[in-house]
């Protein structure tokens, strides 16, 4: 069977017809030309080019955000230990996350996305994974932290180690020099990165540690840090949106990838990085703080599995509510893609953040 759409078109790595011009029918999110002109015109997926529009509006530098505030509050003894602790477990475990995203984005998905404009959009979110480790260098910086405590986490705290190392399996197998997505196993096997990166590092594994810091942002403690970590939130549920969109589109162009055996181990990656992401929340909240509590991010964590595993077409798994009905004020967690769709024209100015 083929899977490259078109054999010939895929060889020369060209989709123009005798005019010369571009065939809108030939273009796929996978299995073209990897090297070609990023013909983005005529766009065929007009949803990856609104993304990397949104993303745009929403441009930002960590330096612009002040931090005095935050460093008075960092030196004074009116933050308890259990309260540092979850900023200390946070940075350590995004200071190496986004890094691993922004590693997957250009060593494995860009080669086989061959679509122009779902590359244009790859090429946006590489640079706002670059400017989200920025942040956490900037935090670390500015509140006088140990560079080597917080960047070496994972190497130190089983429960961050784990879910990098959840992520790195996945790059890897697709780094393999023989890999390649022209069989219905290579398909699979991208399709499972992508899942794994955008629905489960992105979509779960980062959305537990934004409740964690908003926390404080909503009591007015550590203010500049919250006002960050909101602008990689809207980042963050742009990049989920469009890794949710190629998911789809790709099950859509391929459906024979979409096999029940396929379903099932996807759904078990998920069901694992619930595990995986419950333990990390049981490891920052030993005691609780703030009103949060280890048994609290169990349910939220359940809660946001389940939307995603409806977004990609599998059954929900746990029917959990959400114990943080605050975050819906944020963000609203059932209705993502209408939030940015309508809500655009407010991400125009980093200098003042306002929902």
């Amino acid at each position: 069977m083929d899977f490259t759409g078109d054999t010939e078109n895929k060889n020369t790595g060209n989709m123009a017809g005798q005019s010369g011009r571009v065939d809108v029918s030939q273009k796929r999110l996978i299995n073209c030309s990897q090297v070609d002109v990023n013909q983005l015109m005529p766009l065929k997926y007009k949803w990856a080019w609104e993304h990397y529009n949104n993303g745009c509006a929403n441009n930002w530098m960590p330096t612009e955000v002040p931090m005095g505030k935050d460093i008075e509050l960092w030196k004074s003894d009116k933050l308890s230990d259990d309260e540092r602790l979850v900023i200390m477990r946070n940075l350590g475990f995004f200071s190496t996350a986004e890094s691993l995203v922004g590693n997957n984005i250009v060593l494995a998905i860009f080669k086989y996305i061959t679509n122009p404009e779902c590359r244009q959009y790859l090429l946006r979110q590489a640079f706002e994974e670059a400017i989200h480790t920025h942040t956490f260098h900037y935090v670390v910086e500015s509140l006088s932290l140990d560079q080597g405590e917080i960047f070496n986490m994972y190497n130190e705290v089983n429960s961050i180690h784990a879910k990098d190392q959840f992520e790195m399996n996945l790059t890897a197998s697709i780094m393999d020099p023989n890999f390649n997505t022209d069989s219905l196993e290579g398909m699979q096997k991208f399709l499972e990165n992508m899942v794994g990166f955008y629905v489960i590092m992105e979509g779960i594994f980062f959305y537990s540690g934004f409740v964690m810091i908003l926390s404080f942002h909503r009591q007015n403690k550590l203010t500049g840090i919250g006002e960050q970590f909101q602008y990689i939130l809207r980042d963050e549920t742009i990049h989920l949106n469009f890794g949710i969109d190629l998911i789809n589109g790709i099950k859509a162009e391929n459906p024979e990838i979409w096999t029940p055996e396929f379903q099932k181990h996807i759904k078990e990656l998920i069901l694992q990085a619930v595990e995986l992401e419950i333990k990390y929340a049981q490891d920052c909240l030993p005691r609780g703080i703030l009103g949060l509590s280890a048994p609290m991010f169990k349910d939220y964590v359940e809660y946001i599995a389940d939307r995603r595993l409806e977004r990609i077409g599998l059954t929900t798994e746990f029917g959990s509510k959400n114990p943080f009905p605050w975050m819906s004020e944020t963000i609203d967690l059932g209705k993502e893609k209408n939030f940015f769709e309508t809500r655009v024209t407010e991400y125009q100015t980093a200098a003042s953040l306002e929902w």
